[in-house]
């Protein structure tokens, strides 16, 4: 897969020097950020722009780019060259792993993925088998150390959170988590902690997350939760509030669906489980919003 890598490289976009608002890759402008917001200057990184363009990234998740924005979040973020990335259950295929294992490989950082604690006392068989399962389908996807690099992976969950190296990572990257681990018996204050010790003193706690409106219960269950439940829980944990952006805000987005967040883009739920949908179902109604509202911040691990 080198030769592919080379390729993007020779093509990648050149791209301005950023803040925290950049235009979209695709689509509308996206919303700007407020000037408190503003993401660290640096120079272009090419490394990024070819990780963002390579032609080893599916169809599908390439599709999704016009509504995550990944070079305008990772630049809010302050991703660079050569750091220690940890990404939180990035699934089978991650949409973010296919751009940030191979841009540690060439700029001579490291990418770690922090999947579900297989060992995990009290679990039942078809849950053991789902977390094997998973493990598999990550490891099938991240085989070529020429494009990945050397990935590491960890048995993360909430009796193993402290099960990757303290002070080990730059960046730690969770995306859409929030709204799961609040239904959890409300998991957050035990994995913040753990983002916190696994952090090296200055390193960056980078979210990305459905929102919901100030005032809503974080343990609806509609994929939702609120900006402020997201900032209490991280401030709790000793982490200092860096930065907000709407780069990946969506005011269509009413928050009110049927089956929940899951109703819009990809999952695009249109039925019940194990039901078909009814014949008045208007799809194109939340095909038409696109995908979610979602918070993008950024908190640092204070240096002292």
């Amino acid at each position: 897969m080198s030769h592919l890598i080379a390729r993007a490289l020779g093509s990648c976009l050149a791209l301005a020097v950023m803040t925290a608002a950049v235009p979209a890759l695709a689509g509308p402008a996206a919303p700007k950020a407020s000037a408190k917001a503003a993401a660290p200057t640096y120079s272009e990184d090419k490394a990024l722009s070819a990780s963002v363009n390579g032609a080893w990234r599916s169809a599908e998740n390439k599709a999704r780019d016009a509504h995550r924005h990944p070079v305008e979040s990772l630049t809010f973020w302050g991703l660079r060259p050569g750091q220690s990335i940890v990404e939180i259950s990035p699934g089978a295929r991650g949409w973010w792993t296919e751009i940030l294992a191979p841009y540690a490989r060439m700029t001579g950082g490291s990418y770690s993925a922090a999947l579900s604690d297989r060992s995990e006392a009290g679990i039942s068989e078809a849950a053991q088998k789902a977390r094997e399962a998973q493990h598999k389908a990550f490891w099938d996807g991240v085989a070529d150390t020429s494009l990945y690099g050397q990935v590491k992976a960890y048995d993360f969950g909430p009796k193993s959170p402290n099960s990757i190296p303290a002070g080990s990572a730059d960046m730690v990257l969770v995306a859409r988590a929030f709204h799961s681990w609040a239904r959890q018996g409300d998991l957050t204050d035990t994995y913040m902690s753990a983002f916190f010790t696994m952090l090296k003193p200055g390193g960056v706690l980078a979210v990305e997350q459905h929102r919901a409106l100030e005032g809503a219960d974080p343990k609806a269950g509609n994929g939702y939760v609120p900006e402020s439940y997201v900032i209490a829980a991280a401030q709790k944990a000793g982490f200092v509030l860096d930065g907000k952006s709407e780069v990946n805000a969506n005011p269509k987005d009413t928050r009110d669906h049927p089956f929940g967040v899951w109703t819009l883009p990809p999952v695009r739920q249109s039925a019940a489980s194990g039901q078909q949908p009814a014949a008045d179902f208007d799809r194109a109604k939340y095909d038409a919003i696109g995908e979610s509202d979602r918070m993008t911040l950024r908190f640092r691990k204070p240096k002292s």
